[in-house]
């Protein structure tokens, strides 16, 4: 090689190393950049020229150039953040967005994300992040499945619609010690029943029963309404001598009798003595106070003339789960005034007793009027189940242990949740916590393949592959972490230890170039 050789030698290494200069400069400026990847110089040497030398043909090699920028895409550290929408991707993958007006698609790291002004849930560009709907059903697993195609993740409602009550649970100590506080001596089981009056402002004195709970319920606009359930033992003569040592209780659940939207036989139950009358029946316990047995009658679909003789009561239907059902109407609507009604919103009381098989058992009264004072016609369930927290009637004071229904009002979006699977939901003023979306995540077999687009942002390319899409914590993606950020990947001591090098190497190189010239005129001196 010649000394002017030489010097092109030189030029190429100042080149690739202002090359790896600008690399450091970049991986310096965007060493606070949410998601960035910082990169590398990496680089070989070029073609070689044949010489002839005492030992024979040998190599020399005419300088440097730079092999490739290698993209580090290890895991960057992680920041908390106080945004709900603020997520983080914990091992391998890519979020997803679009351009809203190109449709171009763009992957990132940086999930600094948030609801524009139409919903979208929109990067920092307001590129719209990809996913799916989830849908209203889980697997039996408990994974959230999702609906429909990948889309834009668009909250298209703030609210959470209301949903009626259908089910209520109660669970009661009953006071074996209590006395019968109210005795009809032809109906002893529904004396409370009878003495009921929904015309008066009070439908029943406190001095009328031994006992009472509410819980409120709601109908399907999302309307809150008072459910009462009144107790009071029975101890008439006639049914102690043929009780052998259990305890008898009957119950009455009841509405405000305002809120009674029912109209059965053309009458308006709302102004008549029946008016937020929704069951009765009784409770039988064993000599130990554990609930045995129990009866339930709901107003007739058939019911004629005075809705409040016991006679329209007849034993109530079943829910799919085997508790016994009422129906208030509380909305008033046509075809759901009684259980059996087409449209009816049936509500199932369960006190801690299921019925595990098709229905009454044999020999059931036909109607409430049919039992008189006869404790034998307390006919229960055909198949009775006692569930864990049934009620019970011990020595000790009348209580509550545990009551709850599962109606709610409709409520408004106070927070956004993330989970681990990337699945985005609302939590709501009425205490729901809904599943809004599933966030999607891409990778790629040659992630160095990927195309650097700025602002965070990569393209797919030719040398990339094509996308593998899926949801976090399946196949090889990693999981989401949320109120999170991910931050660059950068070192700075590392960079601080290539810069030093970097410039050692453009410096030599320099050198390389000041000393052939030196070299050169030396031999131009020669002349003189």
């Amino acid at each position: 090689m010649s000394i002017s050789g030489s010097m092109y030698a030189g030029i190429s290494g100042l080149t690739v190393h202002s090359q790896a200069m600008s690399v450091i400069g970049n991986n310096l400026a965007n060493s606070s950049t949410i998601g960035y990847k910082s990169a590398t110089t990496q680089f070989e040497d070029v073609f070689y020229s044949t010489v002839s030398t005492a030992n024979g043909l040998n190599q020399v090699g005419h300088g440097a150039t730079v092999a490739t920028i290698y993209q580090d895409f290890s895991q960057g550290s992680y920041e908390a953040s106080t945004s709900d929408t603020a997520v983080a991707i914990g091992g391998n993958g890519f979020f997803m967005v679009n351009n809203p007006t190109t449709g171009d698609r763009y992957y990132t790291r940086a999930g600094n994300f948030e609801f524009d002004q139409y919903g979208y849930l929109v990067d920092a560009h307001g590129y719209q992040v990809q996913g799916w709907k989830a849908a209203s059903t889980t697997s039996s697993n408990g994974v959230v499945q999702t609906q429909g195609a990948l889309t834009s993740l668009q909250l298209t409602s703030y609210q959470s619609p209301p949903s009626a009550t259908s089910s209520v649970y109660l669970s009661v100590n009953l006071d074996k010690s209590d006395d019968d506080n109210n005795n009809d001596a032809a109906d002893p089981f529904f004396s409370v029943f009878n003495d009921w009056n929904g015309l008066d402002e009070t439908p029943i004195g406190d001095t009328q029963y031994a006992y009472q709970t509410t819980m409120t319920v709601y109908d399907e606009a999302g309307s809150a309404h008072e459910l009462t359930v009144y107790f009071d033992k029975v101890e008439d003569d006639a049914v102690t001598s043929q009780a052998g040592g259990y305890q008898v209780w009957e119950y009455v659940v009841t509405c405000d009798p305002s809120d009674d939207g029912r109209i059965i036989d053309g009458q308006n139950l709302n102004t008549t003595s029946a008016a937020g009358l929704l069951m009765t029946g009784t409770l039988t316990f064993n000599s130990s106070g554990i609930l045995q047995g129990m009866t339930a009658f709901t107003l007739a679909s058939t019911a004629t003339g005075d809705l409040h003789d016991l006679t329209n009561w007849t034993p109530s239907e079943f829910s799919e789960d085997g508790y016994p059902v009422f129906t208030a109407n509380f909305s008033g609507s046509p075809n759901a005034s009684t259980t059996s009604a087409a449209s009816a919103l049936n509500i199932e009381l369960n006190l801690g007793i299921k019925n595990e098989g098709t229905g009454w058992a044999t020999g059931v009264a036909s109607n409430a009027a049919a039992i008189g004072n006869t404790f034998s016609s307390l006919t229960t369930f055909d198949q009775v189940d006692l569930q864990a927290g049934a009620s019970t009637a011990y020595d000790s004071a009348s209580s509550t242990y545990d009551q709850s229904q599962d109606g709610y009002a409709t409520g408004y979006l106070q927070s956004i949740e993330v989970d681990r699977d990337g699945v985005v939901s609302g939590q709501y003023s009425n205490g729901q916590i809904l599943d809004l979306f599933v966030l999607a995540l891409a990778d790629f077999n040659n992630p160095q393949g990927l195309i650097l687009e700025g602002g965070n942002l990569y393209s797919e390319g030719t040398e990339s592959g094509s996308a593998r899409v899926g949801r976090a914590n399946t196949s090889s993606f990693g999981s989401i972490a949320a109120n999170t950020l991910e931050q660059s990947n950068v070192d700075m001591s590392t960079e601080m230890v290539r810069l030093i090098t970097t410039q050692r190497g453009y410096s030599a190189n320099a050198k390389v170039i000041t000393t052939a010239d030196a070299m050169l005129q030396e031999a131009i001196n020669l002349k003189r």
